[in-house]
Parts: structure tokens; C-alpha cells; sequence
């Protein structure tokens, strides 16, 4: 259960996060749902996207950009 909200919790803000960064039209709903989806059947990406939120958490858009790609490429698209 803890791993669901946790799992939860980071996809929706890292879609939320793409959405404010770089697409205002985003569908964040959508990218939350498959994120959330592959993390609960995918325990390598619940890692991955765990990495991406820790990254862009503190960042601005830019630095989150250049800092975290490595993090997030295979999260969001």
C-alpha cells in the first residue's frame, strides 16, 4: 500500500512537473495513470520514477532539464 501512494505521489508530480516545464496542454491525467500503471507492474521503473522525483523535486525547470535527464527520459516522453 505504501508503495501504491508512494508510487502515486511521484508519478503525479513529475507529470505535473512536465506539464508546468515544457507543455502546458499535457495531458497530466493520462501520463499519471500510465506511470502509475507501469510502476505497479514494473518495480524497475517505481525505481526509476522514485530517481526522476527525487531529481527535479529542487530544481528549476532548466536545471531539472539538464540535471535529470538520465533520471526521467524513460518516465515522461
Amino acid at each position: 500500500m505504501v508503495q501504491t501512494i508512494d508510487s502515486a505521489i511521484d508519478c503525479n508530480g513529475i507529470c505535473e512537473r512536465y506539464a508546468s516545464c515544457f507543455d502546458k496542454t499535457y495531458d497530466v491525467s493520462t501520463c499519471a495513470s500510465r506511470c502509475r500503471h507501469s510502476a505497479s507492474t514494473e518495480p524497475d521503473f517505481r525505481r526509476k520514477a522514485d530517481r526522476c522525483n527525487a531529481c527535479i523535486s529542487e530544481r528549476s525547470c532548466v536545471a531539472a532539464t539538464f540535471s535529470c535527464l538520465t533520471e526521467c527520459v524513460s518516465v515522461v516522453p
